[in-house]
């Protein structure tokens, strides 16, 4: 670690946050953390990261926060709840928000910690999974102040291979709603396509590469349709949360007067999925709803 690296406080050690946690780490960053399960702090601790004993502790030792956790909700306590950053926040620190949360809710939350103690906010939602958190490939959706911007700047090109600013707090979260109505639906149509081709009799395994250079070509189609084909649905990512975000992307467009009507669709079919007890797979457990084989 170099003396012009800035302290970094990481909250919210799951998937994504071992993922980050180890990119930056190797990059050189000090990372103190923490974790409302003592088994995701054990797991980092593995790789290098500062045990903390709750979301206080990081901020007081940390130049910027970073937070990477579930909900709204979930944010609102790491931020506000007992011994939060609210505790340990002052001027001239900066909290980013890699949560994917609701839009309006994050234009509060960034206000409220800003009036009570100066700390700036950024919303960073990404997309690329645990495996582009640690290899500092991800796809990052900015919104914040210029001068919050800047702060974070460094932090942000060692996690992303894009990062991508739309403008004050809260515009990260639009774009990250974008980015779902690609992704999401994206999946259920996958599932479709593999299980026609399976019906069909042919080699689905042959599929990417003869659509790679065609309309149809995309980084999911070459990533998912393998895992699809395999039934290999260890989560990257966990199909509850999908329709956590489903649930978010129509607030919003509700909000905004903006129809969804293939995300409404979607969302329906991940909600009959979990309803069957599969929210705990990965979001390509879709293909389940379409399996002629699967006892769902």
């Amino acid at each position: 670690m170099t003396e012009s690296k800035s302290r970094l406080g990481f909250i919210g050690l799951g998937l994504m946050g071992q993922g980050f946690t180890k990119c930056l780490i190797n990059a050189g960053y000090q990372v103190i953390g923490y974790d409302l399960e003592q088994q995701k702090i054990d797991l980092a601790l593995e790789h290098g990261v500062i045990p903390a004993q709750n979301s206080r502790e990081v901020t007081e030792s940390s130049d910027i926060v970073i937070i990477c956790v579930t909900t709204t909700q979930d944010v609102n306590d790491v931020v506000f709840g007992s011994n939060g950053v609210v505790s340990g926040a002052s001027k001239g620190k900066v909290l980013i928000d890699h949560s994917t949360t609701a839009h309006g809710d994050t234009k509060i939350m960034a206000s409220r910690l800003a009036s009570e103690t100066g700390m700036g906010w950024v919303d960073a939602p990404v997309s690329g999974g645990p495996e582009g958190a640690k290899n500092g490939t991800l796809a990052i959706m900015g919104g914040g102040s210029d001068k919050d911007i800047a702060k974070v700047e460094d932090v942000m090109d060692t996690m992303s291979e894009t990062f991508t600013v739309f403008g004050p707090v809260g515009s990260g979260q639009i774009a990250k709603m974008v980015n779902q109505i690609l992704v999401l639906n994206n999946y259920a149509i996958i599932a479709e396509a593999l299980a026609l081709a399976e019906a069909g009799g042919i080699d689905a395994s042959k599929i990417p590469d003869a659509l790679a250079v065609g309309y149809a070509g995309s980084n999911m189609l070459q990533h998912m349709f393998p895992l699809m084909i395999d039934r290999n649905y260890t989560p990257r990512g966990f199909a509850r949360q999908i329709l956590k975000d489903f649930d978010t992307l129509h607030e919003l467009a509700k909000n905004l007067k903006s129809p969804t009507p293939m995300s409404s669709q979607a969302s329906s079919l991940y909600r009959m999925l979990i309803s069957k007890g599969h929210g705990e797979l990965d979001g390509i457990a879709i293909l389940k709803l379409f399996d002629k084989n699967d006892n769902i």
